[in-house]
């Protein structure tokens, strides 16, 4: 029997469970109250049911999956050496290998979904696929697909999604439900009976500010701005509400989105393109606005003075028109004396003394400011430095801007040093809202409101886990922060409330997974080799939908290899244009006619190929005709990630039927010059390819030197480094073993 140590199950853990051992499973807990040791029960009850079965417990992040990696070790009694933790660090073989000896396997979905792309694990003894942050189960992202496969190919199919805040869109929620099978849903909030007992007082205060006379000076010229842009959108009869005060940041996204959509099927009216310059202005002098309202006017300035310097050398129509308008000049002029004057936003004076108050009373407290904004998030850290008993730090992601980036280890190593209280404040952007162990901590702050129900909830999750907690946001008066609070207070309300709908009434997806064929009678798989680098286009996963035999490696000369004489080369509309422009077309058409006897360009999508960036037609047309007529190449189209995996496959089933499922993907090359035969031998190197056999030969002079360089000479070559010169010794040095 398998066992759970280290904890007691509450009661409402117990029901969910229940709920769980009947069906797949949504479970809405609010933060901190045992979402991932209620996945943990009904993991045991899994392994019990079915005792020769795998748990997969998936999670958004590395180190959240290295914290339920840690949490499934204390608490659940299978052995140590049977759970495994899968991660991008963790090299694909090592997965493999750990994969075949673990029970309970916690990964990032990222790294199962490529080893299922790659068939390096079979899922189908897996008993319970958890999803954790389960809200993010939409779209494409690899939970998506995940799920679809599990769902279809597991034995014994059991799924579990795990969130404190699936959002307010029911049609986000049941996209969630669609997409991980979900049959039913327990929810809990911090007032049902049966919570109530293990939550701590949260002590929610709103302190709202005024904003001061000088920035509504500089407010009017931006809004005065604004209007005129909007009322120019309404004589055009592009903007059609009769009140341009209720004209919302997601109504301009939705009319840029329609615009846009026109511009793309080809509809030549000048006002569209006129219209999408004159919305990127509005875009671009709202988020000003928003700094100017929220933020202050240090990160106000480097904004618009980014404005000035682009405009220098920009040929974006929207830029030069912003800064070449009065009222931007005027309030660009305004800002300039404010930022020199070092005038701060009266929010950042408030948060100096809400901070300096919370550490006088208690000095072990330990506080987190949620800002935005990363040069505001700079900006706090400076000024709550100078206050006695405060030490702060600031805590950003990985994208590297204003020299503000952090890496994942300098990343873990600050939250290591907050939760030992080497410092007492952390300012963070949305990094920290989920995704990260962060450290219980006493007191949140939100420099402003949030417009996101579930960035909300997150962020108040942060306290009040194991005691009393404190959240404090501060709110600018008549200003955007305004709305922002209202709209994810409504929103919050509003998710409870679909939750509770979607319970009585919503027909959930019901388990009705059909028989499989292939459980009784065997048939050969179509075969399809593809380049790797294909993973992001969708169009592998879709082939896989169609059963089709997939293997992956790396393709200097075609996209996918179809049979001994089809090669096919791959592009989206956007990708082919793109190609023309960037040069890169040709060389791959000629590549592929001297590598297959059959080769194939396939296009995909529905936008119209003459609109997609500004190339004139004519160079469009001229292209086309050179790949078809000399160099003899079909050009095939597709509609979308469906159409061209079942294009391919039909292809990749009469090549087979007619000339046989075993062929070389290497097939024999036609017509190449010495160098091109120099350079396809060394692309056959492991990680090597084509685009670095060319440095390779440049710097070792032949294809001899190359393969008797040592690994610490290879390294020397430009983006070579020290794994891929192992690689390709190891390869050259190992000897040959044929099959047993």
């Amino acid at each position: 029997m398998v066992g759970i140590r280290n904890f007691t199950p509450r009661l409402y853990q117990e029901t969910i469970m229940a709920s769980c051992a009947r069906g797949n499973c949504l479970i809405i807990l609010p933060t901190g109250l045992g979402k991932t040791k209620t996945a943990i029960l009904a993991a045991a009850q899994r392994l019990n049911s079915y005792p020769k079965s795998k748990i997969l417990f998936l999670t958004v992040t590395k180190p959240l999956a290295e914290q339920i990696h840690n949490e499934a070790k204390e608490c659940l009694d299978i052995g140590e050496d049977k759970i495994a933790l899968f991660t991008g660090s963790v090299s694909p073989t090592k997965r493999e290998e750990e994969w075949k000896n673990s029970v309970f396997v916690v990964s990032t979905p990222q790294c199962i979904e490529n080893d299922m792309i790659n068939n390096r694990i079979d899922i189908e003894n897996v008993s319970l696929l958890v999803a954790d942050e389960a809200h993010n189960a939409v779209k494409d992202y690899s939970y998506t697909w995940v799920a679809k496969q599990y769902h279809k190919k597991s034995r014994f199919a059991r799924i579990i999604g795990l969130t404190a805040s699936p959002g307010s869109d029911l049609e986000k929620i049941q996209e969630v439900c669609k997409n991980l099978f979900i049959e039913e849903i327990e929810i809990r909030t911090d007032q049902d009976p049966d919570v109530k007992p293990y939550v701590h007082e949260i002590d929610i205060k709103w302190v709202a500010v005024e904003l001061p006379q000088v920035f509504n000076d500089i407010k009017k010229y931006l809004q005065d701005f604004l209007k005129q842009r909007m009322e120019k959108l309404k004589s055009w009869g592009i903007l059609r509400r009769a009140d341009l005060r209720y004209v919302s940041k997601t109504d301009l996204l939705q009319l840029q989105g329609e615009l846009r959509g026109r511009a793309s099927t080809g509809e030549k009216d000048f006002t569209i393109w006129n219209g999408i310059s004159v919305l990127a202005e509005i875009m671009k002098v709202h988020h000003a606005l928003e700094l100017l309202e929220t933020q202050g006017i240090i990160p106000l300035y480097r904004y618009m003075e980014r404005f000035n310097v682009e405009a220098n050398s920009t040929k974006v129509k929207a830029v030069k028109n912003i800064v070449k308008d009065l009222n931007f000049r005027s309030a660009f002029i305004k800002v300039s004396k404010l930022y020199e004057e070092k005038v701060e936003h009266p929010k950042l004076i408030e948060l100096q003394k809400i901070v300096e108050e919370e550490v006088k009373v208690n000095n072990q407290n330990k506080i987190i400011v949620f800002s935005q904004f990363r040069d505001t998030g700079v900006d706090i850290v400076e000024k709550l430095n100078t206050i006695a008993g405060v030490k702060a730090k600031l805590f950003v992601g990985q994208l590297k801007k204003s020299d503000t980036g952090m890496s994942q280890k300098e990343q873990k190593a600050v939250l290591g040093e907050f939760r030992n209280g080497m410092f007492n404040v952390l300012v963070a952007t949305s990094i920290a809202e989920q995704g990260l162990d962060i450290p219980l901590v006493d007191t949140v702050i939100f420099y402003e409101p949030i417009p996101s129900a579930i960035r909300q909830i997150q962020r108040r999750g942060r306290t009040g886990r194991h005691g009393e907690g404190k959240v404090i946001v501060l709110m600018t008066k008549n200003t955007m922060d305004e709305g922002y609070r209202w709209s994810a207070h409504h929103k919050e309300k509003r998710m409870y409330r679909n939750l509770e709908n979607l319970k009585r009434k919503l027909v959930l997806v019901q388990n009705t997974k059909e028989e499989k064929i292939t459980t009784y009678m065997k048939e050969n798989k179509i075969k399809i080799f593809a380049d790797y680098r294909e993973k992001g286009t969708g169009v592998l996963k879709e082939l896989i939908e169609q059963d089709v035999e997939l293997k992956l490696d790396s393709f200097p000369n075609a996209d996918y290899i179809l049979s001994s004489r089809v090669g096919a080369e791959f592009k989206t509309v956007h990708d082919f244009v793109e190609s023309i422009i960037d040069g890169r077309l040709l060389q791959q058409v000629k590549n592929l006619k001297n590598n297959f006897e059959r080769p194939l360009l396939v296009i995909e999508g529905t936008e119209d190929i003459y609109s997609v960036r500004n190339v004139h037609a004519n160079a469009i047309r001229g292209m086309m005709a050179a790949i078809t007529v000399d160099f003899g190449v079909p050009i095939l189209y597709t509609k979308n990630v469906k159409d061209t995996a079942l294009m391919l496959k039909t292809i990749a089933k009469r090549e087979q039927e007619e000339i046989g499922v075993d062929f070389n993907v290497h097939p024999e090359k036609k017509n190449l010059s010495i160098k091109e035969q120099q350079e396809y031998i060394v692309s056959s190197l492991p990680g090597v390819g084509v685009t670095l056999a060319k440095p390779l030969l440049k710097y070792f002079k032949s294809v001899k030197n190359v393969v008797n360089a040592e690994a610490k000479e290879l390294e020397k070559v430009e983006k070579i480094g020290k794994k891929k010169a192992e690689k390709i010794r190891d390869i050259l040095d190992r000897d040959y073993q044929t099959l047993e």
